[in-house]
């Protein structure tokens, strides 16, 4: 398995629309908004490869912070498959359909969530 990029990182925050005008203000767009997480809203530089920033309002037993970081790899399922046989624990392989991602999950050594993303992504849709 081969990291090619970060993907995405996942913040949880208490002023959504805040934190939309502080990074366009920084010069990122939007290229998502969707009731994925109760609103989802992502944003990223101009630019080929960019990391996503996506953000959501904190809801539930969720605290404000970094919710989790996302690796894009070439093949999620190989990946997954690789984890697992070098004893890492994750998740099968699952399509969110509001972002087109297909996705596994776990968590590192110290409980955080770690995420890997499979390079090929769909439209999203809900």
């Amino acid at each position: 398995m081969a990291v090619t990029h970060l993907d995405h990182i996942e913040l949880i925050v208490n002023d959504l629309e805040g934190f939309a005008r502080m990074f366009e203000a920084m010069g990122y767009v939007e290229t998502s908004r969707s009731e994925h997480h109760g609103v989802s809203i992502e944003f990223q530089i101009p630019g080929i490869d960019q990391p996503i920033f996506e953000i959501h309002q904190v809801s539930g037993e969720e605290v404000v912070g970094v919710n989790h970081l996302a690796w894009r790899v070439d093949d999620v399922a190989a990946a997954a498959a690789e984890l697992r046989s070098k004893g890492v624990d994750v998740s099968d392989p699952g399509l969110v359909p509001a972002t087109g991602r297909t996705i596994i999950n776990g968590r590192d050594p110290d409980g955080w969530r770690i995420q890997f993303v499979d390079a090929r992504r769909e439209e999203p849709s809900e």
